[in-house]
């Protein structure tokens, strides 16, 4: 049985005020009108039946283009209905952007999205692959081959669409049946607020009187309202935090043996999720040695920390932590241990430490270079 969406009439929008990018309102649409008009608007089909999150994040991605925008989606698994979609995804098995399909079922489908990425793209993943750089440039009101619209293109595929730093997303690898660790053991804890899982309870029950089209229908609009919603979200998180945050960090590290000249200190005067970047910065900037401590100010005082930096963005464990005599002291204590006055605390494990002064902070971190 055909299933039409209805359209989407009425408007929202995310609004974004970033100084650093002077981002204007993105303009999207909520699914609240029972029209089932069809006139003048394109027609995306996917399949009926029980959805995922994949499919209700490509219909929202596609409802965003230019050339889809307020396209009514269409929801069948009837070959000739499919046929005369403008778009179809995550059905018909034919992945052709030519045609505008994009289905990733199909015996032989391999496509990754590039720039050294290895995940199959789900339906997801392939509708991003071939309108991201347009839907953010839209966000970030620049052109298409603005640097920053392609570091967030590849920023958003990694952290929201395939897997790397972000469990909760992961769009095309849970997609695509792949496992997040290697180990054949079973997990210490299952995590079951993901995004896909959220989607996944969207679904009808199967004790549910009423397994209408209609509600089906209505669950599938939740679906692409949650799951586009994280996706306007994450674009405003890394437009007005994320992109500053690398600007701060590469500076910094290109100033690195101001600091101090082994080159493996850095300073921040203002706090900022440098974690997110110095991984990556210091490859692409071929830095070596590697950034042992980073010295940055106390957003709730005028005191002064010492982190050291993670072996690896997506592990805890430090490439140098401070000193093992150091750790769990406190003020005076840990000021007389260390021989540096102004200290207050350094962390059972090692991984950070504080100081009343800049200089004392530095001290800190020179003297754990030498532990």
């Amino acid at each position: 049985m055909l299933k039409l969406m209805p359209r989407m009439t009425h408007n929202t929008f995310f609004r974004f005020h970033s100084p650093f990018l002077n981002l204007k309102p993105l303009f999207i649409h909520r699914i609240v009108s029972s029209s089932f008009s069809t006139l003048h608007h394109k027609r995306v089909g996917t399949h009926s039946g029980t959805f995922h999150c994949d499919e209700a994040l490509a219909c929202f991605l596609l409802r965003l283009s230019k050339h889809f925008s307020n396209a009514n989606i269409i929801r069948t698994r009837d070959p000739k209905v499919l046929e005369s979609m403008d778009a179809v995804v995550d059905v018909g098995g034919v992945y052709d952007p030519l045609r505008c399909c994009y289905d990733h079922h199909q015996k032989g489908f391999e496509e990754v999205f590039g720039h050294g990425f290895v995940t199959k793209l789900s339906s997801a993943g392939l509708v991003y692959k071939h309108y991201g750089l347009e839907i953010i440039a839209k966000a970030l009101q620049l052109d298409e081959e603005h640097p920053h619209v392609h570091q967030l293109y590849q920023a958003l595929y990694r952290n929201f669409v395939e897997v790397a730093n972000s469990v909760n997303y992961a769009v095309d690898a849970v997609d695509n049946g792949v496992n997040e660790y290697d180990l054949d053991e079973p997990p210490k804890y299952v995590i079951n607020t993901t995004l896909s899982s959220r989607i996944k309870r969207l679904n009808l029950g199967w004790m549910d009187s009423d397994q209408s089209s209609d509600r089906e229908n209505e669950a599938f609009h939740r679906a692409m309202a949650l799951a586009g919603g994280e996706f306007l979200e994450n674009v405003n998180y890394y437009a007005k935090s994320w992109l500053p945050a690398r600007s701060i960090v590469m500076e910094c590290l290109a100033a690195r043996e101001t600091i101090d000249s082994s080159g493996e200190i850095i300073k921040l005067n203002r706090s900022c999720p440098w974690k997110l970047h110095i991984h990556e910065l210091e490859e692409e900037m071929k830095i070596s040695p590697s950034i042992k401590y980073v010295l940055y100010p106390d957003d709730r005082s005028e005191k002064w920390r010492l982190q050291a930096v993670a072996i690896s963005h997506t592990r805890f464990e430090s490439r140098k932590p401070l000193p093992y005599l150091w750790r769990g002291l406190e003020n005076d204590k840990l000021s007389e241990a260390a021989g540096i006055p102004g200290c207050t605390f350094v962390h059972m494990s090692g991984f950070i430490g504080g100081n009343q002064t800049y200089d004392g902070a530095l001290a800190m971190a020179r003297a754990s270079l030498k532990a």
